[in-house]
């Protein structure tokens, strides 16, 4: 890697952030980062579930210590601008947000999101004005280290099972107002859902996940107004497939094929050099 420090990492990634559209894919370890990079994509986002599945354990299984040491490991992979998918930060009170965003700081991200969702299927979304605060200790956090690490307001209702349009909107405002610099609401998936998130909380932000077959474009988020898409886990299911098509096709019937179409090991050798 060649060796661009954090804050020119992080004022790269903020550039990005005002016009245009473009699309920040989600690796999950460091082969997959570089292929990325190889292919011209200006920053890169964790994912939380690819990470987890690579280490046996279902999204959320893994601890704050071992986040943070992929955070750093992602970075350093790459000489890209790095999103992290810091969940819902791994901490229940204001201290805790606040220790464990300078700790997300120092990993060397450009950015990364906070998520409302609690992990009880009962309640599966934080009050509104506790998530606000949370996003507003972050704030503080963030502008205390300095200020450059951007600040991603996550609304999960269509992610946790209550897709609530206007609830998930009044929270993208709330955290807009309580300092985030993006706003992202996970699951929407039709063109008129986009464009009212993005409208309700405009100029700033919004991010867009796209991790499923769908018609909508590039080119159509970005004309809705969108500014960042993501894929999430999508790739790294996609990564899965293949194994385990070729896989269960061995087990289960004693045959080779591993599909064409991808790189040949020499590509692969040559690409990590």
């Amino acid at each position: 890697m060649s060796g661009s420090t954090a804050s020119e990492k992080r004022k790269a990634f903020r550039q990005l952030h005002q016009s245009g559209c473009f699309v920040i894919p989600n690796p999950w370890d460091a082969g997959s980062a570089r292929m990325l990079a190889s292919m011209g994509f200006k920053a890169l986002a964790t994912t939380s579930s690819g990470y987890a599945w690579s280490n046996g354990k279902p999204d959320g299984g893994l601890p704050r210590d071992e986040v943070l040491a992929h955070m750093r490991f992602m970075v350093e992979a790459v000489d890209l601008p790095v999103n992290a998918d810091f969940e819902s930060g791994f901490a229940d009170t204001a201290a805790g947000v606040e220790e464990s965003v300078l700790l997300a700081i120092e990993t060397g991200v450009a950015g990364f999101s906070l998520e409302d969702a609690t992990g009880n299927p009962q309640s599966p979304l934080m009050d509104i004005e506790e998530a606000a605060r949370r996003i507003s200790v972050a704030r503080a956090a963030i502008d205390k280290a300095g200020g450059d690490t951007l600040l991603v307001g996550r609304a999960e209702n269509f992610f946790v099972g209550v897709p609530d349009l206007d609830d998930a909107i009044a929270r993208l405002k709330a955290y807009s107002e309580a300092g985030a610099d993006c706003l992202y609401a996970p699951a929407i998936k039709t063109a008129e859902q986009v464009k009212a998130v993005v409208q309700a909380v405009t100029p700033k932000p919004v991010n867009v996940l796209i991790g499923w077959d769908t018609e909508l474009t590039v080119k159509d988020l970005a004309q809705l107004g969108v500014r960042r898409i993501s894929v999430g886990g999508a790739l790294a299911r996609a990564a899965w497939t293949g194994f385990y098509q070729a896989a269960r096709g061995i087990a289960e019937e004693g045959k080779f094929a591993f599909g064409s179409g991808g790189p040949t090991g020499k590509e692969l050798n040559s690409l990590f050099k």
